[in-house]
């Protein structure tokens, strides 16, 4: 009993996300709108941070427990950016597959992330889309959500927490990779016992999606490319060869990743309940039940409508 005083229970924290979804789509959509920058900075810090930390405490839960505050090894924190640079390639495929499977049903847009066109912007974005996201979305997802699922189990509890994750981006063409690198990140917090390499992790991924925005598609948008050539290739050709060639070496780079997180020396155990001594109630997920119809109509309407 004293674990469960701990943590939050699914069902307030599951409330506390629908809130969250609610702040993103209203408030924060609205800020970025006027403002990318400025406007990511207030989502995180201000409708995703604050409120997750403001809330813990208002209710008297530990924040070193729920969000799993404890150091990381020298080994540990080289490690984990080196999975997150072989795990960066399955994310991307599985995302992939799902965008082709859209295609067919709907015209598919550019992801509303803005690519920095100088260093200075490289910068300022490296500190606002890679490091800013990786404390804050952490503190939410693999602190309160993942620690509340907990009682759940912990395979449970990565999955759950991955999935409202992927969910919370709210861009169907962004669902599942998102979705498998908050299982990566869940693992390495069960792993190392640390929200910390979550942190890092999550950073270093967005530093790799930024970085190949700035520095390799930009500057391959001015590569002279023979349209006839292109035409002329059949598109279910490429399409077939994209996925066998990607799939190859997404399965290449897994199992990289997979070695490497195994060769990861173990850091505090995290407590779970007996969850089998648990039986979760239909009515803590409705939050999460309503913010998935939410998430189905706004992307109907965004790319079907």
């Amino acid at each position: 009993m004293e674990i469960e005083k701990r943590n939050p229970s699914v069902l307030e924290t599951n409330v506390f996300y629908l809130v969250e979804g609610i702040l993103l789509l209203i408030l924060g959509g609205y800020v970025q709108s006027k403002e990318i920058y400025s406007g990511l900075l207030i989502t995180q810090y201000l409708l995703i941070l604050a409120p997750t930390i403001i809330y813990l405490k208002i209710r008297g839960y530990s924040l070193k427990t729920v969000l799993k505050l404890n150091k990381i090894s020298l080994k540990q924190a080289i490690l984990v950016p080196l999975i997150v640079i072989f795990s960066y390639p399955v994310a991307i495929f599985v995302n992939y597959l799902l965008v082709l499977l859209l295609s067919n049903f709907m015209e598919l847009k550019p992801i509303p992330i803005p690519i920095p066109q100088n260093s200075k912007e490289f910068l300022m974005s490296l500190i606002i889309i890679s490091i800013t996201p990786g404390i804050c979305e952490e503190v939410l997802f693999r602190g309160m959500v993942m620690s509340s699922y907990n009682k759940l189990g912990k395979k449970s509890a990565i999955l759950i927490s991955a999935m409202l994750f992927g969910i919370y981006h709210f861009n169907i063409q962004n669902l599942l990779g998102p979705t498998f690198l908050g299982i990566v990140f869940g693992y390495l917090v069960y792993k190392t016992g640390s929200i910390f390499t979550s942190m890092i992790a999550h950073g270093v991924n967005n530093a790799i999606a930024l970085s190949i925005s700035y520095f390799l598609i930009d500057k391959l948008d001015n590569i002279p490319v023979e349209t006839e050539a292109i035409t002329a290739v059949n598109s279910s050709l490429v399409t077939a060869m994209s996925i066998i060639i990607g799939g190859v070496f997404a399965l290449i780079s897994g199992v990289i990743a997979l070695r490497l997180y195994r060769a990861m020396p173990r850091g505090k155990d995290i407590e779970i309940l007996d969850y089998k001594k648990y039986t979760s109630r239909f009515i803590e997920y409705i939050p999460v039940i309503i913010v998935i119809v939410v998430f189905v109509i706004y992307n109907y309407l965004a790319f079907f409508s």
